[in-house]
């Protein structure tokens, strides 16, 4: 009998159910199909923009102007130069292309909006989405732009341009004209009919992508956060009691109760805490005893912007909505980028406090007269800096975290005429919040080089069971530092294996698995 050959791993888009696991699946590269269900939702709203444009009404999006040029009906014969001149005219985006797997998880959340039915769009032209994504043919679309309303105009239109056989995309790791890279990949540029153009553009699809992608980042680095601040604790000869299971009884703060859990699962068969039973010391610094204190609170923090973020990647977005039960077409705001501004202005503030504690625990191993360690962990200090500047660069990067951390949710600008008079800057709170995951990732890291340091110091004495496997997770990959050498290297390594998952795997198999 002939084996079966394993189907390989697919995401099926239906605008209703979209998971941040999947999403961050198909920014991987995972394939995706549309549900035999949105196919038929996507016919039925489409005939309701058929219908209109039967009747000869003027519907804005169909076939008058935009924002404030809504009142101008363009005649019917030029309604498919209208979509395109749409599409070209907001391609007004600047800087530097966002990664590409950010815009696999764009073209992905496009698609899945457009599923549900409400946009009026052809089939063909989901279908074509989705082509961009089966072929990688993924569109260049410029970090700036985007004032969050209506939507992410700008960078969409950017997206947009390809399947029209325009703008520019990558293409097999080059940067090539739209239709040539259309053209490579077996597909035909796509003609806009009425609604398509703007059903396009009109969406909260950029700053949703980049937020989502930055929160499973972060809710990972919640429990790294846990596993180096346990070894720092033992590498401190800290007390344990302070992450009793009554303590934080007392104070049912949920996030708080997970940390604690996790402190007691990493610290547990310490041969460390038992050789400093009575070492007489009343209590320790607040940056080892509210260890479940701050980390719980960014814990509950993420849980909150996983609700909006959940709820924003099977939302409809775009504007008129069409409501094919009823035959209806309305004009209305859900474009408005507020909802995923708040939050993720939420997710840069709170995962900042993961690396501003950290810094201070970082400090608190390398100074001789808080550790009574080696200064900077260095065996010959003087001859040799140890880690003294990898404490200064977890120092610039805490220091540029307080900058981002600005919420950018506060801000509004009017555009289009004062028709645009309140805007989100959905994309400013996103891209802030996630170059701080990213430099959050980085302190933990440095974090994670220096404990591993200062328990090796203390050998023969060996940290909870968590502790030691972190110990070993780092071992395996990078030496001991006995004579300096470029920290750069190792700070990408111990970079690779928090972001990668190594180092929670190699934890988790000797202690169980962390909350």
């Amino acid at each position: 009998m002939a084996r079966r050959t394993p189907r390989s791993p697919r995401v099926v888009l239906d605008g209703r159910r979209l998971t941040l696991a999947q999403l961050e699946q198909l920014a991987s590269g995972v394939a995706c199909d549309l549900a035999p269900a949105a196919r038929r939702a996507i016919r039925a709203g489409r005939r309701v923009v058929e219908r209109a444009l039967a009747s000869g009404a003027t519907v804005y999006g169909i076939n008058t102007g935009f924002g404030q040029l809504a009142q101008v009906r363009v005649p019917a014969e030029r309604l498919a130069e209208l979509q395109l001149n749409l599409v070209r005219s907001h391609a007004a985006g600047t800087g530097a292309a966002l990664e590409e797997r950010v815009v696999r998880a764009v073209l992905a959340l496009r698609a899945n909006c457009l599923a549900r039915g409400h946009s009026g769009v052809r089939l063909v032209t989901v279908e074509r989405l989705l082509d961009l994504l089966r072929a990688g043919v993924l569109p260049v679309l410029p970090e700036h732009g985007s004032v969050g309303a209506s939507g992410d105009l700008a960078p969409l239109a950017h997206l947009a341009l390809v399947l029209v056989g325009e703008g520019e995309a990558s293409w097999r790791g080059r940067r090539v004209p739209g239709g040539r890279a259309l053209r490579a990949a077996g597909l035909s540029p796509l003609v806009l009919e009425p609604k398509e153009g703007i059903a396009l553009i009109n969406g909260t699809q950029v700053m949703t992508a980049i937020g989502a992608l930055a929160l499973v980042e972060a809710e990972r680095l919640a429990s790294v956060a846990d596993i180096v601040g346990a070894m720092t604790v033992e590498a401190l000869r800290g007390s344990h009691r302070p992450f009793e299971a009554r303590v934080h009884d007392a104070r049912p703060q949920a996030g708080q109760r997970r940390a604690a859990a996790n402190a007691r699962r990493l610290l547990r068969a310490s041969a460390i805490e038992a050789s400093h039973a009575d070492c007489g010391r009343v209590q320790d610094a607040y940056s080892l005893r509210c260890l479940p204190q701050v980390h719980g609170a960014v814990r509950d923090a993420l849980v909150y912007v996983r609700r909006v973020l959940a709820i924003e990647l099977n939302a409809t977005t775009d504007n008129p909505m069409v409501f094919a039960a009823s035959g209806d077409l309305v004009s209305q705001g859900n474009f408005h980028g507020h909802p995923v501004s708040v939050a993720l202005d939420h997710l840069g503030t709170a995962t900042c406090s993961l690396a501003t504690i950290a810094e201070r625990r970082i400090e608190r191993l390398l100074n001789p007269e808080l550790s009574g360690l080696p200064a900077f962990l260095a065996h010959d200090p003087g001859l040799h800096s140890g880690f003294m500047l990898a404490h200064v660069t977890a120092a610039a990067l805490v220091s540029e975290n307080k900058l981002l951390a600005h919420p950018a949710s506060v801000d509004t600008i009017p555009t289009s005429a004062a028709k645009e008079d309140h805007v989100s800057m959905g994309v400013h709170a996103a891209r802030k919040a996630a170059r701080i995951v990213d430099h959050v990732t980085s302190v933990l890291a440095i974090e994670l080089l220096c404990a591993a340091q200062a328990l090796d110091l203390l050998r023969p004495l060996t940290g909870g069971v968590g502790v030691e496997a972190a110990r070993r997770s780092v071992r395996r990959r990078i030496a001991h530092l006995d004579r300096d050498r470029v920290l750069a290297t190792d700070i990408e390594t111990a970079r690779r294996i928090v972001r990668d998952g190594t180092l929670r795997r190699d934890v988790e198999r000797a202690c169980g698995r962390l909350d």
